[in-house]
């Protein structure tokens, strides 16, 4: 259980933010008012009293008049704007260099896209997560929510604090120009980032063209009493369920144990299901745990926000909506020196002291360079997350071990490397450290002693069974900032489960709510099709990309406040409580008695285009949208259905007409069409027509990178953001598990530790074996100029070509 956060210091208390943002990014500042910052807002809510409003702006402060507009534009650190503010950042930037300064919008202000209408629908179009959603045969699925805005607002907030950071370590202000569709792109799913252990390493643009067949990775199997997930990837898990299901000789074979063989298999799932069939989903939850079997029931929302979990954390409390009632909320996501950070109700700007920053004394382009930070991730979380600092210049060193590799390292090349790992864990280095040796424990307290950052996502617990607790760390070196990440907190009934993103969407209610209509019943019941096929989440990686910004967001929080305390910190975040609070809206209806997931009475869908599966989302915003559509797709006189019920009671009809008008023609012309009549529309991209697309071309946004032991090409991201500053993220390839032990230990270390020595016993473990230099051989064609012998590579360096 978490203490109260009343009295505490919170990360950026003492930075100033002006903001004159409407509309779902809005919520980019709001995690920074959460994290302790001033917010003012000048914009005038869109829909003043909604909750929608009211959840976006918890904890700013609204301007009053103009003389507060210009008091809190004097003594901002950031100012953040709009589309067509009359805020003049040109000239505030001009006035104090060390501003930082941020444009937000759908398109970014720098493309032919800079005046297109965006919904949360063209955002899923248009970065390829739409093209992912749904099941094989049957229409694309939009997901529930607004998944894409959400995620974009944690890229949007990383980006901030790190812009500030780097201002008060340099005395250099910048100018942000960031896009909604940019860090959708980024912190949704992106299709050419990491990805799940479960996809072999394999990248998402190889997937087939249609969406992924019914039951595929992740299988949501019936019980007594609804449905579970199951989530076996590691050998051990495997085996775990096999003894739970009595050790059936029909699945004893070793083939079992590849997880390529369990998909292929046509009898394991029904004998699962079998097994699991007279069992309820408690027990089910219950008897996994003590097998070691990644299981989760699959839940409503409501269930989720009732659950005994999230009352003893704390992540749900009662407030006040603007109407008067009271409702149960999301309450933060951000868990700091062990206090839970609370969103703050109401805030007073006579109590908002300034606070004595240190002179800039730093240099550099990038916002880390010079930071150190030691990578224990895993999988997407955690290999996202530090990816963010070393793309910013720290170096970041990933420790591994050979007994316990990574799973994103799975992969159908020998020695652990793929497209997907290249790009979570570029300009990394990798250090193979034994820490279940006292010796490697001992070098690991030396290593911890010289960083400024730790980061895992480890279940919790793990670190503290090794003796490596935050107290130990701490007492090792007082100024290191600790981050760790799990599926379900620290703390709390769920806090020891096993948990992976599916496993967390399971819980939380969005397996459930993403469904096919006809086959959910009610999002909040388990009835419609019961037989698990039609849960269409089973390739998405959210909320991993998504909770990894979070982490690095508390990260660089905690670095702003070390500025000025010179203290470390820690801060400890739940995946399960970042995908909560992306539906606080739809708790805060739930709370309230409003049916959630109801179909909307402005046209809002997915038609078919001409072309070989081609696809053009078309979503209303409100009358004017309504009318401009009418106009186009030729719908006669659309005033008479401007009302809700007229609208719903003549859907059948409307979506007809859409439906034959785009039928007609390309998903690219529809697009374009209704793009130029002002209405929000996008044709349905995969991931592999990202590169090519006009936007992502205009925006610079993708490269490619060659990697020496890979045969494709990587294409990543090319930075954070687009701006004054910021540069290219760095171009060192992703390393091998082991690759830089002796040389880390040389750069961190003074010269008296045994390099040899610790490789001689196992506690260093270095790639320099002859058969992983083989293996690469047998896999990439040859290249000049030839690589050395292994008999000629420096002990503890596997020579690259």
């Amino acid at each position: 259980m978490t203490r109260s956060s009343s009295g505490l210091d919170r990360p950026l208390s003492g930075l100033h933010i002006v903001e004159a943002v409407d509309g779902p990014l809005a919520a980019i500042t709001r995690y920074l008012a959460e994290l302790g910052a001033t917010v003012l807002r000048i914009a005038p809510a869109a829909d003043a009293g909604s909750v929608e409003d009211f959840l976006l702006n918890r904890g700013k402060l609204a301007a009053d008049d103009a003389p507060a507009v210009s008091a809190g534009l004097g003594r901002a650190h950031a100012v953040v704007a709009g589309p067509g503010t009359a805020l003049d950042l040109p000239g505030l930037r001009a006035e104090r260099p060390a501003l930082v300064t941020m444009t937000v919008s759908d398109f970014g202000t720098d493309t032919s896209f800079s005046g297109w209408a965006a919904t949360d629908a063209v955002l899923h179009a248009l970065s390829g997560e739409l093209s992912r959603s749904g099941v094989s045969g049957r229409p694309p699925l939009l997901p529930p929510g607004e998944l894409a805005y959400q995620c974009a607002a944690t890229q949007g907030a990383f980006v901030l604090a790190s812009a500030l950071y780097q201002s008060l370590r340099t005395g250099q202000g910048q100018h942000i120009d960031f896009s909604a569709l940019d860090g959708a792109m980024q912190a949704l799913d992106p299709g050419f980032g990491i990805a799940g252990s479960a996809t072999m390493g394999r990248p998402a643009s190889e997937l087939s063209r249609d969406r992924p067949p019914p039951g595929f990775q992740y299988p949501i199997l019936p019980c007594a009493d609804g449905h579970v997930r199951l989530c076996l990837l590691a050998k051990r898990q495997w085996h775990g369920m096999f003894r739970w299901m009595g050790e059936p000789p029909a699945f004893a074979g070793p083939e079992f144990d590849k997880t390529s063989a369990r998909y292929k298999s046509p009898d394991l799932l029904p004998a699962i299901a079998a097994f699991f069939a007279g069992r309820t989903r408690d027990d089910l939850e219950a008897e996994g745990q003590r097998y070691g079997v990644p299981l989760s029931a699959v839940r409503t929302l409501g269930e989720f926000v009732g659950s005994a979990h999230l009352r003893e954390r704390q992540a749900v409390a009662t407030a006040t909506l603007p109407d008067g009632t009271q409702a149960l909320l999301p309450n933060g996501v951000f868990v700091v020196d062990e206090q839970r950070l609370t969103p703050v109700a109401e805030r007073k700007a006579e109590k908002e002291a300034d606070r004595d920053w240190p002179a800039p004394v730093a240099e550099g382009a990038h916002a880390f360079e010079g930071l150190r930070v030691l990578d224990l991730g895993v999988i997407v979380v955690g290999g996202e997350q530090a990816r963010l600092f070393a793309d910013g210049g720290a170096d970041v060193v990933k420790l591994e071990s050979r007994a316990y590799p990574d799973g994103n390292r799975q992969s159908f090349l020998s020695y652990g490397l793929s497209v997907s790992f290249a790009a979570g864990h570029r300009n990394k280095r990798s250090l193979g450290l034994n820490l279940r040796d006292a010796a490697g424990k001992a070098l690991f307290l030396k290593l911890a002693e010289k960083a400024d950052i730790l980061l895992s996502n480890f279940k919790p617990g793990t670190l503290a069974s090794l003796g490596l607790d935050n107290a130990a760390l701490m007492a090792a070196n007082p100024r290191l900032i600790l981050v760790d990440s799990s599926a379900f907190g620290a703390t709390g009934p769920w806090s020891g489960r096993m948990g992976y993103g599916p496993l967390v969407r399971a819980t939380s209610g969005l397996t459930q709510a993403w469904r096919y209509p006809a086959d959910a019943g009610s999002p909040e019941n388990n009835s419609g099709n019961n037989s698990g096929d039609s849960f269409c989440d089973s390739v998405t990686v959210y909320p991993d990309h998504t909770s990894a910004r979070i982490g690095a967001l508390a990260a660089v929080a905690l670095l702003i406040r070390r500025l000025r305390t010179g203290r470390g910190g820690a801060a400890s975040l739940s995946q399960a409580e970042v995908m909560l609070a992306h539906y606080a809206a739809d708790v805060a209806k739930a709370g309230q008695g409003q049916a959630i997931g109801q179909p909307a009475d402005w046209p809002r869908g997915v038609y078919r285009a001409d072309g070989d599966d081609d696809w053009c989302v078309v979503d209303v915003r409100g009358t004017a949208d309504w009318r401009k559509l009418a106009a186009v797709v030729g719908f006669p006189n659309p005033q008479a259905l401007d009302s809700p019920a007229a609208r719903l009671a003549a859907r059948s009809a409307i979506d007809a007409v859409i439906a034959g008008w785009i039928a007609a023609r390309s998903a690219q012309a529809a697009m374009e069409a209704l793009q130029a009549a002002g209405v929000p529309a996008a044709r349905m991209l995969r991931v592999s027509d990202l590169p090519s697309f006009a936007y992502y071309r205009e925006r610079g946004f993708f490269r490619t990178e060659t990697h020496p032991y890979l045969v494709p090409e990587v294409t990543s991201e090319r930075r954070a953001t687009t701006s004054s500053l910021w540069p290219d993220a760095p171009m060192r390839p992703a390393p091998l598990l082991g690759e830089h032990s002796a040389e880390v230990i040389g750069d961190w270390l003074p010269p008296s530790e045994n390099i040899e020595d610790l490789i001689e016993a196992g506690v260093l473990e270095p790639t320099d074996d002859e058969t992983l230099t083989a293996a690469i051989a047998r896999v990439l064609p040859p290249r000049n100029p030839a690589p050395a012998q292994p008999s000629e590579k420096p002990k503890g360096a596997l020579v690259r070509r």
